[in-house]
């Protein structure tokens, strides 16, 4: 069995639309919300911060703890935890260069966004903006005394919503 992937993702809204990133994933190309791996030293929130800037060249401020997400990869049964933040815009510096894999960087409504669903790297990246858009959140005391999380994915999974 493989170890639990833990990650940190931004739903990211402005003017009616999602920050949306295309990478490249297991040979194929699909569409994700900037995120990643907190690094040694990081909180979650700084590293949704780092990540959405090396992944998409824009800079945001870390708000709400949208949810914590668990998907399981169907063929593999691999497990993927993610740790979603609403983030607030702040800009977008077209001149940075995106990290390895990043393709492009997208603006997409909700419903662009659904008619996407077959090319999103999983499911959870509709779930978690749909719990955006409904007003979903949780309390930042969901993740209290379990920092670091790199250290606590066992707790973390007991309080994920299956997707």
């Amino acid at each position: 069995m493989y170890p639990t992937d833990l990650t940190v993702a931004a739903v990211v809204e402005h003017d009616g639309k999602y920050l949306i990133v295309e990478e490249t994933a297991m040979g194929q190309r699909v569409f994700t919300q900037p995120g990643g791996h907190i690094e040694a030293g990081e909180s979650p929130e700084e590293a949704v911060e780092r990540e959405t800037l090396e992944e998409s060249g824009c800079t945001v401020s870390c708000a709400d703890l949208v949810g914590v997400y668990l998907w399981i990869h169907p063929q593999t049964r691999q497990q993927f935890l993610r740790v979603i933040y609403a983030a607030r815009f702040i800009s977008c510096d077209e001149s940075l260069q995106l990290d390895d894999g990043i393709l492009n960087r997208y603006w997409m409504t909700l419903q662009e966004l659904e008619q996407r669903h077959a090319a999103l790297r999983s499911p959870t990246v509709l779930r978690c903006v749909h719990d955006y858009a409904a007003g979903y959140r949780q309390s930042d005391a969901l993740l209290t005394g379990m920092l670091p999380l790199e250290q606590n994915v066992h707790r973390i999974l007991a309080s994920a919503d299956l997707v």
